[in-house]
């Protein structure tokens, strides 16, 4: 147990026998698309090196190819050879820098391979990729097993202190353990101990192979969260088979990629799964690793301290804050930049094959190159707007040792994100508001709340520069009877808390569409009670069915919602890659009708007047909210200019295309870089 009295058991050391990690908690497995950049490897190796410095107890990589056939998608990162292995030197030899222990991820992805020389354990297609993958014949099952021994044979080569080999997330090995996507009748299919011994064997081998003193995680799939999927009882016996084979650890899954269940996004209340590696605990001795929304310390230690693992996993969390565990150590928690799981930065840039980094920590992946020196050339800044972009720019312009004054005409700090943390599903973005509100306090920026700045305001602080980031202004509709008392705005909404109607429509189905849908629709902040949550999303926790599904309970709206479009694409279509489809699949919950391809004809007492596929429709509603979009609020800046002062313009006030808080608080932040 540590010494620390706040949080004992999360910086308890953890002993593995050949090894000690320094603390309880992992780094987990992130593809952050730097392996395939030019000087990639540099990159990564300033990324972890971040993350082992600010206390990490260990790292896992992102996944690795033990094979061709088991890429991602064409030319992902493999190990299997000694030119590979040559690589990754500079990231072990930069984790080793700082104290640090680092895993590499074996990951072979089986039918979600994005190529087609996918391979799986049978020959059916999975929804999330185009390509039906080839079953492996019985000596292509055991060539594969030995692309994993030998995998990890490299990855020692290369400086690693393990692998975690894959097992969870609905990947290859996954896939030979489900009946689900095993539909074979030879050794490797049918009853469970032919399905487990795919896994029995890549761990009994390797090692066998490694020997005594090598790390090996085996990340299982304790909830598939998918029709088909495993029963307890199966997941019992792999992981005790896999205990016998030598793991070091075993680590959590949660779900697969193609599940119809949220796992990691906001919505999902904090800690929401650790009862699943809590019930796996009684039945192995091994130590067990937990996961999935653990974002901030007081989480982790109640985790640990109630017995529902031995270590927990944070991924997102790190890309927040590489020093989440330096902090957590000075019991300066109130100084983490806490992971809003919102997936914009890191999973989304994922999926679209960008480099990941984060909404709220813009330096994530840009280690080598977004840089905050102490400036030589000490200048007053005035920043203009305190919502995301104003907060990022003057923080950072302060942490650099510039003057800064930040002036906000309302009462709080926050724009938009004052909206947003009212959402059902949004309550993280409180904690980005905290971060700021102490980083403005640690970092000396003078705020001036309750203030509307101009030419004369900025005349009495003799500015050097001027930050303008005064946001938007809700864009105003041209139809008849649009100032109809039945008319609001979204501000009316969410701002002003204006009485809403029992019948709403919705007038803009982009993302604060979406938002206003779910805040006026739903009443329990469900992500606030988790076996609430856990009960509508239909996941059982006394798991007595296959994956853990059962009959979602029923949502009751508290409105009749419609959600209306001009264009004729779904609606929804433009929200976040990972977390769109969670926002369309609880609106459906809901009951809310989402309409595309209206024309708006007119607002009068009888409701709005649309028409949809060239069809006349009255809908009878108490109220018509306006979501339909946003004009950059600039006109300040421009009077700026004019009375010459040096003029930035950034976020909402330079472009106002959806809310992007991820854009906004990356321009605040390096425009504070270069001044």
């Amino acid at each position: 147990m540590s010494s620390n009295s706040t949080y004992p058991h999360m910086l308890a050391p953890l002993d593995l026998g050949f090894t000690t990690l320094k603390n309880r908690v992992l780094m987990g497995s992130m593809h952050v698309g730097l392996e395939e950049e030019k000087n990639g490897f540099e990159k990564l190796a300033a990324f972890y090196a971040a993350r082992a410095r600010g206390g990490a107890g260990l790292i896992v990589t992102g996944g690795i190819s033990p094979s061709i056939s088991g890429w991602l998608g064409p030319f992902a990162g493999r190990m299997s050879s000694s030119r590979h292995a040559k690589k990754h030197r500079v990231v072990t030899d930069a984790v080793h820098a700082e104290d640090g222990k680092i895993c590499m991820q074996i990951l072979h992805a089986g039918r979600y391979g994005y190529h087609p020389l996918a391979v799986s354990a049978s020959a059916i297609k999975s929804p999330i990729s185009p390509f039906k993958p080839r079953a492996l014949s019985s000596r292509g099952v055991k060539s594969t097993i030995k692309d994993f021994v030998n995998c990890a044979k490299y990855a020692r080569k290369a400086g690693y202190d393990g692998v975690e080999i894959m097992g969870s997330e609905g990947y290859l090995i996954n896939q030979f353990f489900c009946e689900r996507t095993n539909h074979r009748d030879d050794e490797w299919g049918g009853p469970v101990e032919n399905r487990a011994r795919f896994a029995i064997e890549i761990v009994r081998q390797t090692r066998e192979e490694l020997g005594t003193d090598f790390i090996i995680i085996f990340r299982l799939s304790m909830l598939d969260l998918v029709e088909g999927g495993s029963h307890w009882e199966d997941v019992v016996y792999l992981a005790r088979q896999i205990e016998a084979a030598g793991a070091t650890l075993i680590n959590t899954g949660i779900g697969w990629h193609e599940a119809r269940v949220p796992t990691i996004t906001t919505p999902v209340p904090r800690a929401a799964f650790t009862w699943v590696t809590q019930k796996l605990r009684e039945e192995v001795k091994v130590p067990l690793i937990t996961t999935n929304r653990i974002n901030m310390p007081d989480v982790a230690e109640s985790v640990l301290s109630e017995g529902h693992a031995d270590m927990v996993s944070m991924a997102r969390p790190f890309l927040a804050d590489p020093d989440f565990v330096a902090k957590a150590m000075r019991n300066k928690a109130d100084l983490i930049n806490t992971c809003i799981a919102c997936n914009q930065a890191c999973l989304d840039h994922a999926f679209e094959q960008k480099r990941a980094s984060c909404l709220v920590n813009p330096q994530a992946c840009y280690e080598t190159e977004l840089h905050f020196p102490s400036t030589t050339n000490g200048k007053v800044i005035a920043v203009i707007g305190a919502g995301p972009a104003g907060l990022a720019a003057a923080t950072y312009a302060a942490q650099r040792g510039h003057t800064v004054h930040l002036f906000e005409q309302d009462a709080n700090i926050g724009g938009q994100f004052n909206y947003a943390k009212q959402i059902p599903g949004k309550e993280e973005f409180n904690e980005t508001l905290r971060y700021y509100a102490r980083q403005i306090e640690v970092t000396g920026v003078n705020l001036h709340v309750n203030t509307r700045a101009d030419s004369d305001t900025l005349k009495a602080y003799n500015i050097d520069e001027v930050i303008v980031a005064t946001g938007v202004l809700p864009r105003e509709l041209e139809i008849d009877g649009i100032a109809h008392p039945k008319v609001m705005s979204y501000l009316d909404v969410l701002r002003d808390h204006k009485p809403v109607g029992k019948k709403v429509a919705i007038i803009g189905a982009g993302g604060i569409g979406f938002d206003v849908a779910e805040f006026l629709v739903e009443d329990e902040h469900l992500t606030l009670q988790p076996d609430k949550w856990l009960a509508h999303w239909g996941i059982d926790k006394s798991y007595q069915s296959p994956g853990a599904l059962t009959t979602p309970e029923d949502a009751e709206p508290a409105r009749d919602i419609y959600l209306l479009q001009r264009k004729t694409s779904k609606p929804g279509k433009g929200l976040g890659k990972t977390s769109g489809w969670i926002h369309r699949l609880t609106l459906r919950k809901y009951q809310v009708s989402m309409v595309p391809g209206v024309t708006y004809v007119k607002v009068d007492d009888d409701g709005l007047h649309i028409r949809v596929n060239d069809k006349p429709k009255v809908l009878d509603v108490d109220n018509v909210v306006v979501c339909a979009g946003q004009l950059p609020n600039n006109a300040l800046a421009e009077s700026l200019k004019v009375a010459g002062f040096s003029v930035h313009v950034i976020g909402g006030a330079d472009v106002a295309a959806e809310l992007d808080a991820k854009r906004a608080i990356r321009q605040g932040a390096e425009i504070a870089a270069t001044l």
